[in-house]
């Protein structure tokens, strides 16, 4: 896409696509597997709102979070009777204020937290967000994020794969320029790295649709199997499941 897409034009643009739509509703089957009935969600990056709709329906209390005006306001209408109805609260507002606003957060605090469709690409200093998240979330919370994998194969047909394939073994990351910021893309040690001490990365699962029982078990992020990378390397998407420690301390 040459330039940003957001709010209508960019809900007709991420569903028209069958394997989009399979995507999505892979990474809903597992937020509905973690998340206990009625628990409370946070949705971070929530886009349209196509996914906090989906949560609330299910009876979870859903949180939201996206920094762009024009998302916003779609999800305003597109989720309007719910927040009247108080199933839904979104907020906005810039990103350094939502930082900030987590160590005070006065409504419920999230069971678990999630983010769908790569926000956390476009994250730079994602230490600085999961902590963050440690300190918006539930003694017990949980993170669920999907990220553009670095190991698709799909993107060895573009040269700026090849140019950053030893950037990515070397430093465990890498950028791209994006039309709304630079595109990070992190390796499983990295993203590790960068949620610890606050968070630990305990699984990876395929971003393809869910079809089969080894696959929905999930891949130990600290031993994948050769089996196990094949699956990843056939997939734009990892979805990761991230355990709070409660041990850890924002304070610092």
């Amino acid at each position: 896409m040459s330039e940003t897409q957001a709010g209508a034009e960019y809900v007709r643009a991420i569903t028209a696509l069958p394997a989009d739509r399979r995507t999505r509703s892979a990474f809903q089957d597992l937020v509905l597997r973690f998340a206990s009935p009625g628990a409370s969600l946070f949705d971070f990056g929530a886009g349209p709102g196509i996914d906090a709709r989906f949560y609330a329906e299910r009876g979870f209390s859903v949180g939201a979070y996206d920094v762009d005006p024009v998302m916003c306001n779609y999800f305003s209408d597109y989720c309007g009777d719910l927040i009247q109805a108080g199933h839904i609260a979104l907020d906005s507002g810039t990103y350094r204020d939502f930082i900030g606003r987590c160590n005070s957060w006065g409504g419920r605090r999230p069971d678990l937290i999630t983010s769908n469709f790569a926000p956390l690409n476009l994250i730079e200093n994602l230490g600085e967000l999961f902590r963050a998240f440690h300190a918006l979330s539930a003694p017990q919370g949980k993170v669920l994020a999907s990220v553009l994998s670095p190991y698709y194969i799909g993107d060895m047909k573009y040269g700026w794969w090849w140019r950053n394939l030893a950037r990515l073994w070397q430093d465990g990351h890498y950028s791209v320029r994006g039309v709304q910021a630079p595109i990070v893309r992190r390796r499983l040690a990295d993203l590790a790295a960068q949620s610890a001490p606050y968070f630990t990365l305990t699984r990876v699962f395929s971003g393809c649709a869910l079809s089969s029982s080894r696959q929905t078990a999930g891949v130990h992020s600290k031993s994948p199997g050769r089996a196990a990378w094949l699956r990843l390397t056939t997939c734009r998407y990892m979805f990761l499941l991230f355990e709070k420690d409660p041990r850890a301390s924002t304070n610092r």
